[in-house]
């Protein structure tokens, strides 16, 4: 059966490129890039699409906040992959250009490289826009002297020239990726991760300490907490628990039932395989 697979566009983005880790050799598969990482995870909840794989967080700058608060507060949608990705960035400018007033790039890959574009181009001004791809665009349609921080296939497609290679401030950059769907996986076994959101009573002393002590009384793992806002009210938090396992283990299953007894508001992301891409 025919598959649509959404992601952050346009071509040449690292969300392309674990895309097409994954299905470029599957021909009923056809992929759809979107501006945005909202556009994307909306075009699978609406059924626009079969899938969406976004970016969720770096191992340098952290969470991807759009992408959390998004499947939070906006779509009801499950996790069925995560995808980790090392990512190598490296300076894009036209060919035969060297000079640079300005480094144009999408928030995340500006700030994983903010120490190396510092020492390379002190006076450069740096502009976020959309996605590494779009900014690779915006240099190869010649306006001003710009360069983008991007990938290798990003200057492969936009026909532009490395100037600076391998700029990221730590050699083990990485992001993660999720791919998200309108229903959950039931089978997921193997290395996997189960991913949970709850609100808790932020007033009463310990909530938090009784929340994770459901976990580790049943010997699991809590691999990753972030709390964002509730958007209720100031002061107001959520917080998004990943858990090693999967929901088919007793333990699991009966940790994620105490956390959720113990929760004023409760969303299980489902329990879903994690893959490495190595290079």
């Amino acid at each position: 059966m025919a598959r649509t697979v959404a992601y952050l566009g346009p071509h040449g983005t690292y969300c392309e490129e674990t895309v097409l880790s994954i299905y470029g050799d599957q021909p009923d598969v056809s992929l759809k890039p979107f501006s945005t990482i909202d556009e994307a995870i909306r075009a699978v909840a609406g059924g626009e699409v079969d899938e969406s794989i976004v970016p969720v967080e770096n191992s340098l700058e952290g969470s991807v906040n759009v992408t959390l608060d998004t499947i939070a507060h906006d779509v009801n949608l499950y996790i069925t992959k995560e995808i980790i990705l090392p990512v190598r960035h490296n300076l894009l400018a036209n060919k035969g250009s060297s000079d640079v007033d300005a480094i144009v790039s999408h928030p995340q890959a500006l700030a994983q490289c903010r120490k190396t574009l510092g020492k390379l181009y002190p006076q450069a001004k740096l502009i976020p826009v959309e996605s590494t791809a779009a900014a690779a665009r915006k240099v190869a349609d010649g306006e001003g002297r710009l360069a983008a921080v991007g990938s290798l296939k990003a200057a492969e497609h936009y026909g532009l020239t490395v100037i600076a290679a391998g700029i990221q401030d730590n050699a083990t950059n990485s992001t993660r990726f999720i791919g998200l769907e309108r229903q959950p996986l039931t089978d997921a076994t193997g290395k996997c991760k189960t991913t949970l959101v709850c609100q808790i009573n932020g007033a009463q002393p310990g909530s938090l300490y009784y929340l994770l002590g459901e976990l580790a009384q049943r010997s699991v793992n809590l691999t990753r907490i972030e709390s964002r806002p509730a958007r209720t009210g100031l002061g107001m938090y959520i917080f998004f628990l990943d858990i090693e396992g999967s929901i088919t283990e007793p333990n699991i299953a009966d940790a994620v039932n105490a956390v959720k007894e113990k929760s004023l508001w409760f969303k299980n992301f489902g329990s879903y395989p994690s893959f490495q891409i190595t290079k």
